[in-house]
């Protein structure tokens, strides 16, 4: 991985790691919200949510846009499968530690 794939992948699991961003990027997937509607669904002040969404938008997971007064987020299916994609790559080396053991396991048994 490169510095900025390093970088990224710190912001995608930073993002992911707290329940309530998880739950508002599930919501925001689903379909674009308002962040005032996003704010009335969890008991914490607005601007704590807000502070969510800037976190989900810094990593690149959620997108906002203004309409008049409102800003509204809509999640960012291309940047999901990117974590998607890292957490494969991980499994990957997982599965090749495994298979590096099993292959040692049968030279010794022989």
């Amino acid at each position: 991985m490169t510095p900025m794939d390093e970088e990224r992948a710190d912001a995608f699991f930073h993002a992911l790691s707290d329940s309530t961003r998880r739950d508002i990027l599930r919501r925001v997937l689903a379909g674009e919200h308002s962040v005032s509607a996003l704010a009335e669904t969890y008991p914490m002040s607005f601007a704590a949510v807000q502070k969510h969404v800037a976190v989900l938008e810094r990593a690149g997971l959620v997108t906002k846009r203004r309409s008049g007064r409102e800003s509204l987020a809509s999640g960012d299916v291309e940047a999901v499968r990117a974590v998607g994609a890292m957490l494969t790559e991980l499994e990957d080396v997982w599965r090749g530690r495994f298979a590096g053991i099993d292959a040692l396991l049968a030279d010794t048994t022989d």
